[in-house]
């Protein structure tokens, strides 16, 4: 099952990795690695970045991140290859990207001369960024015919758990997930209230959205860290987070519900 219908499909500028994730899922659909396996190898390529800039390989920082992107595209390629959605699955995938962004950009601050508000600023930034991004892309899946649903609009209670997974890890993995994302999903969804009520975005919206997805955003981390711009990184996503209300302002302005 595809995340969007043939007429939903747009250009996401962050979705770069997804190829890969295709063909390392296609050799994979007859092991024993499940798509939680690949979560937990994107998890590690994401620790050896973090070390990587601890080091001062910031070259290798670069590669690892990117490296991480891919692989990340690659766990939902499989559980549908292997018609195996879980909540498990997706929750787990979406604690470790904040876990592992809080811990980039606190190497950020630890080797840099960036002020630790400056990070924390920035962290926040990235956040919001990803989430109007989640918030836009999830709205588009559910409403797409044939679309996958497995995430939702509105995370308001733990979901029933699918076939081949614990209900009390759903139930947990759910409590984690909305302390960790709960408070960013509030001010996006206040900020933008009607959004969900739309019956479609157009592919070029979402195009220009996918600024925001978190692959582009490693992308934008894993060009500056190797080009000597460390110092830039934070400032730059806080600025970058002022788009938001530009991005806002062009879905209630164009697309009324």
């Amino acid at each position: 099952m595809s995340k969007l219908a043939a007429q939903d499909k747009f250009l996401d500028l962050s979705d770069y990795g997804r190829p890969f994730g295709k063909f390392l899922a296609n050799q994979l659909k007859n092991t024993r690695f499940t798509p939680i396996h690949v979560t937990l190898l994107f998890g590690v390529s994401g620790l050896i970045a973090i070390y990587c800039i601890l080091q001062n390989h910031y070259f290798l920082a670069g590669f690892f991140i990117i490296l991480k992107s891919i692989i990340d595209a690659a766990d939902g390629e499989l559980a549908r290859i292997k018609n195996t959605p879980s909540y498990t699955g997706r929750y787990l995938d979406s604690v470790f990207d904040i876990v592992l962004n809080f811990l980039l950009f606190m190497a950020i601050y630890y080797v840099s001369k960036t002020t630790i508000w400056l990070t924390i600023l920035a962290f926040i930034g990235i956040q919001l960024q990803g989430t109007l991004y989640n918030y836009y892309y999830v709205i588009l899946r559910n409403k797409s015919v044939g679309g996958d649903s497995t995430s939702k609009v509105f995370e308001c209670k733990s979901p029933k758990a699918l076939p081949g997974e614990s209900q009390k890890s759903v139930d947990i993995l759910f409590r984690i997930y909305t302390i960790v994302y709960g408070t960013f999903d509030k001010i996006i969804h206040t900020l933008d209230k009607e959004a969900y009520k739309i019956k479609t975005f157009p592919n070029w919206f979402m195009t220009l959205v996918s600024i925001y997805g978190l692959g582009f955003q490693l992308l934008i981390i894993a060009v500056m860290l190797p080009m000597g711009l460390i110092e830039y990184i934070a400032p730059f996503f806080i600025i970058y987070t002022l788009f938001i209300f530009v991005l806002i302002g062009i879905r209630k302005a164009v697309f009324k519900v």
